[in-house]
């Protein structure tokens, strides 16, 4: 298991896949401007110049909503999983 360092946090990007009657994959769904992920490891936070910690927003297990290309992509064993900036979390799901 990968453990992100300071505000970044891995997620699992949802799979959308959109078929028309026939049955043909449409490639709609790579322009969009968010993208729903699933938070899988979040990192301890940053520091403020102070030297104070302040932590993540999110927790493990949130689903999220992400801007479309951030982060990198990575492969954790067989899973393809993605590792963000928490600034790149555009909302918390509920």
């Amino acid at each position: 298991m990968l453990k992100p360092l300071g505000d970044r946090v891995v997620v699992t990007f949802d799979d959308v896949e959109e078929k028309s009657v026939g049955g043909f994959v449409l490639a709609g769904a790579s322009h969009e401007a968010t993208k729903a992920a699933q938070v899988v490891a979040v990192g301890q936070g940053v520091r403020t110049l102070n030297g104070d910690l302040v932590a993540p927003s999110v927790a493990v297990g949130d689903k999220v909503l992400v801007e479309s290309g951030a982060g990198i992509e990575v492969k954790d064993g067989d899973e393809k999983v993605s590792i963000i900036r928490e600034s790149d979390i555009v909302a918390i799901v509920e």
